[in-house]
């Protein structure tokens, strides 16, 4: 046997401590944080309003390419409307041209922003269109460029512009106003704060509304949402709800994409926010959207799932009442690897949970599919999320489900983890190694601990050895504590360094080599607490 020594001291450095449900669930949350941070790439929160080519050549008469833009900009001061509109359209031109960098700064230079919110406040809906168009395109730009819309009093004017009884208008006005909101936090907190949410709502509820405003409403609710530092208020926004339980029934594509944002935005929080989401009973349709056919939709209803399930038990329970188990399988099998890696994050929500909620993904026979997951060639990430199902259940399940855990193979993917260089990872797979070897240890009755082998014939042991010397102290103190408490260490001292009879060795005079056996006799004083 190995000295006491060093194993009683990293004992002592090491702090046991069980995972409860809350724990798991709090770590849970902190890694969906790195799930939920790709804002930009998963939905643009802004947009340029683009002009057709052959309109752009039938509107070069009063000002044609090349006008210097403070020449246009004087013409919005003009007293006919033929020359306000002709300058507008210019500007629009300009800032509209596809698949070229917009001029915003040249035209934000001219002074003219001022009064393009103004004119948003002349009776006639052609003008008040293009200013909207204008200032919708360069709300589009950068931070600044947006707070310039907001310095020059634009947001009032325009939500005032949602009552309007003119389509076009509406939708131009509703366009830049979910620019605006999807510029940053702060930004969202401005239009937030003048009232829009009622005069949005009833928008969106309009029968019949032309299918193009509906769409640029729904996305302009969803940037209105969005956003963690700070969150928006959820006194305003959790009013959208019912409204949304109407959306995620419309057949338009686009329309459920920004719904299904929306609903994952309003998820994405404390209990009483999911609450109000299971509360509006909007689960099951967003379990349904998960198996659509457009993966635009089917990303945004499971990240609004997966969200749900950081809930509490009762509001998992929820999820799972709807048969969401049988939709991630079929996920599981997707080519898309992201959707694959939300579908693996949703599922280790699910076995954070109670062990009632752990048997039924044991009853859907989903852990087999994660093992195939970290056997795989799949990307780390997903890999990562599939090692998270399993070890959650490790940490919250009955000895007979972790029983189940290894018989079906767990241990292996789970000692190929042990080698990442996420530290995170290694933590919690050690831990979960160690929840193996607690139940092992209980079934072998002073015998050869079962998963102690099975660790040894995955190469776990070795890896485990190694991190002895990693530099995360907690690492290394709980390496250090699994193999002091299940595996023992063999000292032999080598026949060529024998000496003659009657010799004392010396330090300089002993070769030694440490060999890891299978302890039987590894529980601690006090027995393992469960």
């Amino acid at each position: 046997m190995a000295s006491k020594g060093p194993a009683e001291n990293r004992l002592k450095s090491y702090k046991t401590k069980g995972l409860d449900v809350s724990e798991v669930r709090r770590r849970r949350e902190e890694e969906g944080v790195q799930l939920r941070r790709s804002r930009r790439e998963e939905q643009y929160s802004k947009r340029r309003n683009l002009t057709d080519v052959d309109e752009l050549e039938a509107e070069n008469a009063t000002f044609p390419e090349g006008t210097p833009f403070t020449e246009v900009a004087r013409a919005l001061f003009a007293n006919e409307t033929e020359q306000q509109l002709a300058a507008l359209a210019r500007f629009r031109k300009a800032l509209s041209k596809f698949g070229q960098s917009p001029p915003i700064q040249e035209v934000i230079d001219t002074g003219c922003v001022p009064r393009v919110v103004e004119i948003l406040t002349f009776d006639n809906p052609s003008l008040q269109f293009e200013a909207a168009w204008v200032l919708t395109n360069i709300a589009s730009g950068s931070s600044l460029q947006t707070r310039t819309v907001i310095g020059c009093g634009a947001v009032p004017h325009l939500v005032k512009l949602l009552t309007s009884q003119h389509e076009f208008v509406l939708e131009q006005a509703v366009w830049a106003l979910g620019n605006i909101a999807g510029d940053s936090p702060e930004c969202r907190d401005v239009i937030l704060g003048s009232a829009i949410m009622p005069h949005l709502l009833k928008l969106l509820l309009v029968p019949d509304l032309n299918l193009t405003v509906l769409r640029n409403a729904a996305w302009t609710l969803s940037n209105l949402c969005r956003g963690k530092n700070p969150e928006p208020p959820s006194d305003v926004t959790l009013t959208c709800v019912p409204v949304l339980a109407r959306l995620l029934y419309h057949t338009d594509p686009d329309v459920l994409c920004h719904s299904c944002w929306t609903a994952a935005f309003i998820a994405d929080g404390p209990d009483s926010r999911i609450q109000r989401i299971v509360d509006g009973g909007l689960v099951n349709r967003l379990v349904e959207l998960m198996l659509h056919h457009e993966r635009s939709v089917v990303t945004p209803a499971l990240r609004a799932v997966g969200n749900i399930l950081t809930g509490d038990d009762v509001q998992t329970q929820v999820v799972i009442n709807c048969s969401v188990l049988p939709s991630l399988i079929t996920i599981l099998a997707t080519p898309h690897e992201n959707l694959r890696k939300e579908a693996c994050w949703a599922i280790s929500n699910i076995t954070a949970g109670n062990r009632v909620q752990i048997q039924a993904v044991i009853d859907c026979n989903v852990f087999p599919l994660l093992i195939d997951i970290m056997n795989s060639g799949s990307v780390f990430k997903t890999r990562k999320e599939a090692a998270w199902a399993i070890l959650n259940a490790t940490s919250g399940g009955t000895r007979q489900q972790i029983r189940y855990l290894a018989s079906i193979g767990c241990i292996k993917p789970l000692c190929d983890m042990l080698t990442v260089q996420d530290s995170r990872i290694v933590t919690i797979t050690l831990e979960g190694l160690e929840n193996f070897l607690k139940v092992g240890q209980i079934d072998a009755g002073g015998a050869v601990n079962p998963y102690s082998l099975l660790i040894e014939e995955a190469y776990g042991l070795s890896k485990i050895e190694d991190l002895q010397s990693h530099e995360n102290e907690q690492i290394y103190c709980l390496a250090g504590k699994l193999i002091d408490m299940y595996f023992e260490v063999e000292e032999t001292v080598s026949s060529s360094d024998a000496l003659p009879q009657g010799q004392v060795a010396g330090p300089e005079h002993v070769s030694s080599s440490m060999n890891f056996v299978v302890n039987s006799n590894g529980t601690p004083e006090g027995g393992f607490k469960f």
